[in-house]
C-alpha cells in the first residue's frame, strides 16, 4: 500500500481508515496519523510505527501489532480485543477505558500512567513491564500474570482474586484495599508495597520479600506466609487468624493490635506485640 502523502496531507491509510479490515500494513510508517474511529479489525500491523497516532475509538480486535511501535498513541476506548501485542512499545500511550479483553501482551512495554479502567480480563501479561502504571478501577482478573513488573504500578482497589503473581515485582506498589484473596504470590517481591486495608485472605505468600511493607488492618486470615520477609512491616491491626508463620521473619515489625488467634508457627521475636491477639488467644501487654 503506497504510504505516500496526498495533497490534503492525509495518508492513503488515514483517507480508507473506515475501510482497513485485515489490511496489511506490515512495517508501515503511521507517526502521527489520525486513525480515530479506524476499523482495523484482523489487520496486520507487525512492527508498524504508530507513535503518537490517534486511534481513540478504533476498531483493532484480533489485530497483529507485535513489535508495533505505539508510545505516546491515544487508544483511549480501543477496541483491542484477542489483539497480539506480545513485544510492543506501548509506552506513555494512553489507553484510558480500552478493551484489552483477552489481548496477548506477553513482554509489552506498558509503563506509563493511563490505564485506568482498561479491561485486561484474559489478557497474557506475562514478562510484561506494568513499572508504575496507573490501573486504579483496572479489570484485571485473569492468572496469566507470573513475574510481571509492577514495581511502583497504581493498584489500589484493584479485583485480583485467585490472579496468579508468583515471582512478580511489586515492589513499592500501590495495593490499598486491593482484594487479593487466594493470590498466589509465591516469591513475590512486595518490598516497600503499601498493602494497608488490603484483603489476603487464603492467599500463597510463601517465600514473598515483604520486608518494610505496610499491611495495617489487612486481612491475611488463612494466608500462607511460609518463609515469608516480614522484617520491619507495618503490620498494625493485621488479622492472621489461622495464618501459616512457619519460617516467616517478624524482626522488627509492628504487630500491635493484630490478630494472630490460631496462627500456626509464628516466631514472634523482636516484633512490636503490645496488645495484640496472641496464637493462643491472650492478649498481649
Amino acid at each position: 500500500m503506497d504510504m505516500g502523502r496526498f495533497r490534503n496531507g492525509k495518508t492513503d491509510v488515514e483517507e480508507r481508515k473506515e475501510d482497513l479490515r485485515e489490511a496489511d500494513l506490515r512495517g508501515a510508517d503511521l507517526r502521527g496519523a489520525d486513525l480515530r474511529g479506524a476499523d482495523l479489525f484482523g489487520a496486520d500491523l507487525r512492527g508498524a510505527i504508530l507513535s503518537g497516532a490517534d486511534l481513540f475509538g478504533a476498531i483493532l480486535s484480533d489485530a497483529n501489532l507485535s513489535r508495533a511501535k505505539l508510545p505516546g498513541a491515544n487508544l483511549i476506548g480501543a477496541d483491542l480485543r484477542g489483539a497480539n501485542l506480545s513485544r510492543a512499545n506501548l509506552r506513555a500511550a494512553i489507553l484510558i477505558g480500552a478493551d484489552l479483553y483477552r489481548a496477548i501482551l506477553s513482554d509489552a512495554n506498558l509503563s506509563q500512567k493511563h490505564l485506568r479502567g482498561v479491561n485486561l480480563r484474559g489478557a497474557i501479561l506475562i514478562g510484561a513491564n506494568l513499572r508504575e502504571a496507573n490501573l486504579r478501577d483496572a479489570k484485571l482478573s485473569q492468572k496469566h500474570l507470573r513475574g510481571v513488573d509492577l514495581s511502583g504500578a497504581i493498584l489500589s482497589e484493584a479485583k485480583l482474586e485467585g490472579v496468579n503473581l508468583s515471582r512478580a515485582n511489586l515492589s513499592r506498589a500501590n495495593l490499598i484495599g486491593a482484594n487479593l484473596s487466594r493470590a498466589i504470590l509465591s516469591r513475590a517481591n512486595l518490598i516497600g508495597a503499601d498493602l494497608s486495608g488490603a484483603i489476603l485472605s487464603r492467599a500463597i505468600l510463601s517465600g514473598a520479600d515483604l520486608s518494610g511493607a505496610d499491611l495495617r488492618e489487612a486481612k491475611l486470615d488463612r494466608a500462607n506466609l511460609f518463609g515469608a520477609k516480614l522484617e520491619g512491616a507495618n503490620l498494625f491491626g493485621a488479622k492472621f487468624d489461622r495464618a501459616i508463620l512457619s519460617g516467616a521473619d517478624l524482626s522488627g515489625a509492628d504487630l500491635r493490635e493484630a490478630k494472630l488467634e490460631g496462627a500456626v508457627g509464628a516466631d514472634l521475636r523482636g516484633a512490636d506485640l503490645r496488645g495484640a491477639t496472641m496464637p493462643d488467644g491472650s492478649i498481649h501487654d
